[in-house]
This record gives C-alpha cells, structure tokens and sequence, in this order.
C-alpha cells in the first residue's frame, strides 16, 4: 500500500510563510510613507541623514581632488606661449587664409559674398561688418596693452621683442570705411589675413629668378617691382587672387591690392605678444561682372606655405555675386 501524504499544518505564525499580497496602491503608499516605522522613500529620516552626510563628504573631496589637479596642470602651462607648437601641434606649420567680411548665414560652410543694387540699406551688412572687424585696428585701446606696445616697424627696422608693429589704417585707401569699402560702387573690398601660428617664420622669396612657375604673372612683376627698392622689401608673404575656372577669370576683372599684394615680414613670427593684430591685405575688386557668381581663391606664397586646394591649405574661397 502507498503511504498517503499527510496534510501540511498551517501554523498561524509560521515566520516562513510568505505575507499575503498587498494591493499596488497600498505598497506605494507604504513606499512614501510607512507610519509603522517612519520611513518615507524607503528610508528613515536618520538613514536619510547618514546618507545625506555621506555624499556631500564624498562630492567635496571629489571637487577638492578634481580642483587640485587641474591647478597643479596650469602651473605648467603658460598663458602665452602654447605647450606644443609648430610640428608637435595639432595647427602644424602651414597656415591657412581667412577673409573678412564673412557671410551673415545660418550655414557656417556658406562662404558667399552676395548684394545687390547701389543704394545704402542694400550692402549695409557688408561695410558695418567690416567695420566691426577693423575696428581693433582703428582703435587701440580696443585691444588690450596695444597702445603701450605699439612699434613703428618697417622692412629695415623690426620690433623689439615685446613690442607689436603699427598698422597704419589709411595704407587700405580707398578700402576704409568714409569710401564704404567701395561697395556702393559695385567695387567690393575683401580683406585677406593669414592664420596665426606661433612662432612661425615664413620662408621668402628673395630671388625674383626662382618664383615659382604657378604664381600668376602679375605676382610675379609685383615682386619684380618690389626688388627694385632693395632686397629686404622681398621680405613678404605674398597673396594673390584670381578666378578658379577660366570663366571665372574672365568675369573678375582687375584686381587691386592695398598697400601691396603681400604681408610685410616684419609682423613675424607671431609670439602672442600683448595687442598684437594680424597684417592685412585689402583686395578691390574693380568692375567684376554682374548677376554671375564668381568663384574666387586667394593663396598665400612662401617657400614653406603649402598649397592644397582641398584641405584649404594655404588658400581660401569664397564666392561674389553682385547683382
């Protein structure tokens, strides 16, 4: 005969026999607040407190920690002069170009330089906006220990260390404010700088017989020009601007460069001396054709300016549309 199972006790206070279910609503109340304990969220006001006590403790140490070891790393850094530079920096050694004024476009990639008619409200975003940019160079005190520092440089007479060169704004006539950077002429002004790296030294061209055979012919009888007043005129990064395709070409029109077709050598190297301001080249473009926009490129030449169109390596673009 099987053995019959015997009927299981049910022991009123079994401690092993799990509680009856309570409904959701119930254990949620009892979550918030259990009047049998005191607990609200789970915890009673001294585990809130313990814990409390605990991370504010541990965050401060934390920030403590944090804030020391960034002071320690800015004690080795200097506020001047970067950790690495030239070919151990991530800018390298081939500076790029950057032109002024640059477009009021939602989309940062838009390099188009676009207006139209003669009357003022139609090219009023052009001149203030390059008035907003030259007035650093207008202005000294607009820029922090410039007064002070200020050098009258030229080809045969550098800065002293420490010391910044004078930019003298009236060298850009007719590309200045009172002639409205020639635009309420159809004649638009195009500012042109180099991108500062520090301690950078350009490598000039001082031989007119070794230019190289790219650079366009009217560069080239600039420079020949030049040499005329003696070689340390030489001493520039040249700049020079023309249409990208030939019908580019043929649309631009003249070209005129202020003061020179080129930065005066003597603004380098660039080592972050206080109120230090990047040389400029105004380029007038006279008579470019309307209604048809026009691709433009800009290059910078030094022996050690490198050229790729692509990257934007020693070269900038950008597009003008005048209707």
């Amino acid at each position: 005969m099987s053995k019959q199972k015997e009927p299981m006790i049910d022991y009123p206070n079994n401690p092993y026999k799990l509680p009856p279910k309570e409904p959701t609503m119930v254990q949620v109340k009892r979550f918030l607040y259990n009047p049998e304990t005191g607990a609200f969220l789970g915890r009673t006001p001294s585990s809130w407190a313990k814990i409390g006590i605990f991370y504010v403790i541990f965050y401060f140490c934390l920030a403590v920690f944090w804030l020391t070891f960034l002071w320690l790393f800015s004690l080795t850094l200097d506020p001047r002069i970067p950790k690495y530079k030239l070919d151990d920096s991530l800018i390298g050694t081939n500076p790029g170009l950057g032109f002024r004024p640059m477009p009021n476009d939602s989309n940062s990639l838009s390099t188009l330089i676009w207006y139209r008619g003669t009357k003022d409200r139609d090219y009023a975003f052009w001149v203030e906006s390059l008035q907003q940019f030259l007035d650093v160079y207008r202005i000294p005190g607009k820029t922090p220990g410039r007064g002070q520092n200020i050098y009258k440089c030229s080809y045969n007479q550098p800065p002293p260390p420490g010391k910044v060169c004078d930019i003298d704004v009236r060298d850009w006539q007719p590309c200045t404010f009172e002639e409205k950077f020639g635009y309420h002429l159809q004649e638009p002004c195009i500012f042109i700088k180099l991108n500062k790296i520090y301690n950078w030294r350009p490598e000039y061209y001082n031989d007119t017989n070794d230019l190289p055979e790219k650079m366009p012919q009217s560069l080239k009888d600039a420079i020949n020009k030049t040499a005329e007043l003696g070689p340390s005129y030489l001493n520039n990064v040249w700049v020079s601007c023309e249409g990208e395709s030939p019908a580019d070409i043929e649309n631009i029109g003249p070209v005129e460069y202020y003061p020179r077709p080129g930065l005066p050598g003597y603004f380098f190297p660039f080592e972050n001396s206080e109120g230090y301001l990047s040389p400029l080249v105004a380029v007038k473009f006279k008579h470019p054709k309307a209604g048809i926009l026009i691709n433009i490129e800009c290059r910078a030449w030094a022996k050690n300016i490198g050229y790729d169109r692509r990257d934007k390596i020693g070269v900038v673009h950008f597009e003008l549309m005048i209707d």
